[in-house]
Parts: structure tokens; C-alpha cells; sequence
């Protein structure tokens, strides 16, 4: 766990910055080097979708010891043993997806916390220095661990104001693709009306102290995100900018093609 960078993204976002990551799904650990590099504010490791597994993951975190950079790891579920493990091994918090109510967010934190305050369990792992550390960790990482809930289904609409009363979790997402698809538009990333009630939940979290974050889609939207007072922006994810750049290049020289399912 990097106190000091976690420090400075909450110092960032209390002083009204907005801060900027990347979402990384591929495996090359470079990829992450290039982010802390170009001073991204955090990442987001995804071992939910895609292929990656604990070795990518930990060689991800590698890249960003002793960085400023934040470093996240989402889960594949709500599963206390996933988010002991991804934080044992060095992640500064969890992201969870499908988080829909308030007991669910709850678990979480629970689950992140060392007792008495929850229900993580002390091993001599690499965020304990291998047991080197253990005092100091155990001391402290309570206070500064982020758990971060996916808002990503239309029955978590019904439930936004009490997960905003909930105490432990500073910072949420938002899943448009999900969203949409629970609200009966599957593939589109926002379907009708499922912008606008995104951003009345954005509304409510903010007024309860929290901040929200969530994917751009290109450059247009990021500013349009920063301007809607999205306080977290992905600039997208490893693969997806890629793609984007490569088919920027190829419409230039005429290229560009649809892609095959």
C-alpha cells in the first residue's frame, strides 16, 4: 500500500482537481510503466473481465511501486477471499463490481478492514514487507485502503441515497454498458434515459461528500465528463485506446473497416 500516493489523490480531489487513469486489461507490466510515467493519477488493474491472473496482476503492481500513482485491482465479485488477496499482495484498494445495495457495500469495507473495525485476515505478504512491516501496515492501512463500488444495474438506482450514507468508501463508479444493458439495452453504452439517471446519481453521491468516476469514451467525452463533475476519469482502457488509435491511423489512409464478430 503507497500512503503517500493515496494522500495525494485525496488531496487532489478534496482541492476540487479532477484526476485521470488508465484501465488496464492487457498483460504486459509496460503498460503500466507508461502510465506512472506519464504521471496518471491511478490504475485500474480489471482481473474481472479479460484473462488476467495473479502473476499479471502482481507484475502490474510491481510497475508502480514507488510511484504517485495509484494502484486498483478490480475483482471478479463480492468475495472476501478476492479482496484480501488483492490487497495482500500490494493493491492500495479494491474495485467491486455490481454493488447494488448498501449491505453489499458494507461487506466490502468489512471485508478490507483489519479487526476489530472488519474482517481482513494479517498475513506476511508482500503489503507487509513479508511480515517486515507488519506493525506499521496493520496500524495504518485501515485508514487509508479505497473500496470502490461498481454502480452498474438500474435496481441501484432505488438504493443511491443509502449507498451514500454508507461510512468507508470515498469513491464510485459508474458502469454505463451494464446499466444500460440491466435497463433493457443491451450494447449500447447509454441507452434512453439511462444518461440522465446516471447523472442523478452522480448528483446525489456528490452532495453526500463522495466522488464519482467512470470510462470516457474519446476525447470529446472526457471533457464532457470533467464538465458534468466527474472527479475520476478513465481516459479508457489499454486495449481500447489502442484500437482507437489504430483505426485514427488506418481512417487516414483509408483503412478503416468494421470489425467482425
Amino acid at each position: 500500500m503507497k500512503i503517500e500516493a493515496i494522500r495525494a489523490l485525496r488531496q487532489k480531489l478534496k482541492a476540487g482537481a479532477t484526476t485521470y487513469g488508465l484501465w488496464v486489461t492487457l498483460e504486459s507490466a509496460s503498460i503500466t510503466e507508461m502510465a506512472v510515467a506519464a504521471g496518471l493519477d491511478f490504475v485500474v488493474i480489471d482481473a474481472e473481465h479479460g484473462h488476467l491472473d495473479w502473476q499479471d496482476i502482481v507484475q502490474h503492481l510491481r510497475a508502480m511501486v514507488r510511484s504517485n500513482c495509484v494502484a486498483l485491482v478490480r475483482v471478479t465479485e463480492l468475495n472476501g477471499g478476492l479482496i484480501k488477496r488483492a490487497l495482500d499482495i500490494g493493491a492500495d484498494g479494491v474495485v467491486i463490481p455490481w454493488v447494488e445495495t448498501a449491505e453489499q457495500l458494507q461487506q466490502a469495507i468489512s471485508w478490507s478492514r483489519y479487526p476489530p473495525e472488519g474482517l481482513r485476515g494479517i498475513g506476511a505478504e508482500r503489503a507487509t514487507h513479508w511480515g517486515q512491516t507488519l506493525v506499521e501496515h496493520t496500524r495504518d492501512a485501515n485508514d487509508h485502503v479505497l473500496v470502490v463500488p461498481i454502480i452498474e444495474t438500474v435496481r441501484t438506482q432505488q438504493q443511491i441515497q443509502q449507498l451514500a450514507e454508507v461510512d468507508g468508501s470515498e469513491l464510485f463508479w459508474f458502469g454505463p454498458a451494464d446499466y444500460s444493458s440491466t435497463a433493457g439495452y443491451r450494447g449500447q453504452w447509454e441507452g434512453p434515459g439511462c444518461a440522465e439517471q446516471i447523472l442523478q446519481m452522480q448528483e446525489t453521491l456528490t452532495k453526500a461528500g463522495k466522488y464519482c468516476g467512470l470510462l470516457a469514451t474519446s476525447n470529446d467525452d472526457l471533457l464532457k465528463r470533467r464538465e458534468q463533475g466527474f472527479r475520476l476519469i478513465g481516459l479508457g482502457s489499454d486495449a481500447g485506446l489502442l484500437i482507437r488509435s489504430l483505426r485514427g491511423a488506418l481512417g487516414v489512409v483509408d483503412r478503416d473497416r468494421p470489425w467482425k464478430s
